[in-house]
């Protein structure tokens, strides 16, 4: 007997942006109970991941209603009724009794791969949810770009390695974390298209879907760009970048962050996010006694903090001089590119040309960096 499908939405700070713009895609879960105070929290917490379940009372008769959605959460209610069906991951025994040893053994008799107490764990049930809906797999690479000193070329280095990774065929997102850098999509040739910008983010907080952030962006040569508006945007609040960069990342491929050298809370929040973070610095004594001004700041936040060295050199400098200077292991070398003041007059992004000099350095990156069967 299946039961209508009809949900509420309540209004919790996990369910601000899971329903926002297009919502998650994909099948939603199987709900099994006959307690309706249950059903109805259920319900609820399924549309602020922006998904419809199917309700039954029992496990299906079908057999493929029970093994083929993402994920299945039964009520404590009717775990009893549940035993002896067809073993499957991604159970979750959903109740409110805190201190009752019978569920536990419920749980294990049922296959569940966990228990979670409502309301305490409602913000794990929604990610849990939403999730499951999307198809989460592999979480995105994530590289932040940072330069060493003003006009280092880390913008650029940006974008050549987010053309880098979508000629690759991988979903491809260019983050501009710098509000007085004037602009990735202007970088990119995005400025007119359309889409959504900081500006639209700025009240965002909790689980925003990676599907509804993806489609509202704009788009070139295969990259979605987040960047800032041409009007004046207000500081963007760390819960903000979180929900971003997190929503971005679970959508798997590689992510490039743009990031200023003064680190505020919200850069501070970027930073946390990266996999690996690339400090550009030229090869000049200047420039790297100016990088060493903050490698001890970004260190202590970014797990794996690189240098990337960018030519030509000073008498008595080169690649190797410059990182060990700065106790950082070496990336690579960014040889210099004549090419790429040239190239942006006439409309091209840097790092477009894969045969360029920035083109080469960015496809080498990416072949050490990027797993394998990656391709979107």
């Amino acid at each position: 007997m299946q039961e209508p499908t009809a949900s509420r939405t309540g209004g919790t700070d996990h369910e601000d942006t899971a329903r926002s713009g297009a919502g998650v895609r994909g099948p939603g879960p199987l709900i099994v109970t006959e307690d309706l105070a249950l059903l109805d929290d259920l319900l609820r917490l399924c549309a602020a991941a922006g998904v419809e379940p199917e309700v039954h009372h029992r496990v299906p008769e079908r057999r493929s209603s029970w093994s083929d959605p993402p994920l299945v959460l039964v009520g404590e209610d009717a775990a009893a009724r549940c035993r002896g069906s067809v073993r499957r991951p991604g159970v979750v025994l959903v109740g409110r009794a805190q201190d009752d040893p019978e569920v536990w053994r419920l749980a294990v008799e049922l296959g569940a791969d966990s228990v979670l107490r409502l309301p305490g764990a409602e913000p794990l049930l929604v990610e849990r949810i939403a999730d499951a809906a999307e198809g989460v797999g592999r979480t995105a690479l994530t590289v932040g770009v940072i330069g060493g000193r003003g006009g280092a070329g880390a913008s650029t280095l940006a974008c050549g390695l987010a053309l880098a990774a979508a000629r690759t065929g991988r979903r491809t997102l260019l983050v501009d974390g710098d509000p007085l850098g004037g602009g990735l999509d202007v970088l990119l040739g995005a400025e007119r298209e359309r889409g959504r910008r900081w500006g639209d983010f700025t009240a965002s907080k909790g689980r925003l879907a990676g599907g509804a952030l993806e489609e509202s962006l704009p788009a070139a040569r295969g990259v979605r760009v987040l960047s800032w508006g041409r009007e004046p945007t207000g500081a963007v609040p760390p819960d903000a970048v979180r929900s971003v960069l997190a929503a971005a990342r679970r959508r798997g491929g590689a992510v490039v962050v743009d990031l200023p050298r003064a680190v505020d809370e919200a850069g501070a929040e970027a930073l946390a996010q990266l996999d690996l973070g690339l400090l550009v610095v030229p090869g000049e004594l200047r420039a790297v006694a100016a990088a060493h001004r903050i490698t001890g700041t970004l260190s202590m936040v970014v797990r794996d903090l690189r240098a990337v060295v960018r030519g030509p050199y000073a008498a008595g400098l080169d690649e190797r001089w410059v990182a060990d200077a700065l106790r950082l292991p070496l990336a690579g070398e960014l040889p210099y590119d004549p090419g790429i003041l040239a190239d942006q007059d006439t409309g091209s992004p840097p790092g477009a040309d894969p045969r360029g000099p920035l083109g080469r350095f960015c496809a080498a990156f990416w072949e050490r960096a990027l797993p394998t069967g990656g391709a979107a």
